[in-house]
């Protein structure tokens, strides 16, 4: 596990509370919100995520107001400098990972190319 003062993404207080909300649900406090990407979508890429109670020794995470963020390390080469975030609004509620290496996006913005 590299944990990481200076992380290379960033994890939003926005994003922080959602999955705040959703721990307090779950009868498993070990979670922590796992961010991937695999292939997939128009363009090749997509985001996930999920909820994991494990950390590989070579994740990345950070911790933010008791909740942990974690992304393997093949993940984080198409991230860095992203941040993930979480919005409520007309589209539904979504969590949303902003990147600043992504060349093209499909038409809804759930697959890119990097």
């Amino acid at each position: 596990m590299k944990e990481t003062t200076s992380f290379p993404v960033t994890f939003t207080d926005s994003a922080v509370h959602r999955v705040q909300q959703l721990l307090a649900e779950e009868a498993n406090k070990n979670l922590k919100l796992r961010v991937y990407i695999t292939g997939g979508g128009c363009n090749g890429l997509q985001y996930g995520f999920t909820f994991d109670d494990k950390i590989n020794h070579d994740d990345f995470t950070i911790e933010k107001q008791g909740v942990m963020l974690v992304v393997d390390p093949i993940s984080m080469q198409y991230l860095l400098g992203g941040s993930v975030d979480f919005s409520e609004g007309l589209k539904g509620s979504r969590f949303i990972v902003t990147n600043p290496n992504i060349k093209t996006t499909c038409g809804c913005g759930s697959s890119f190319s990097i």
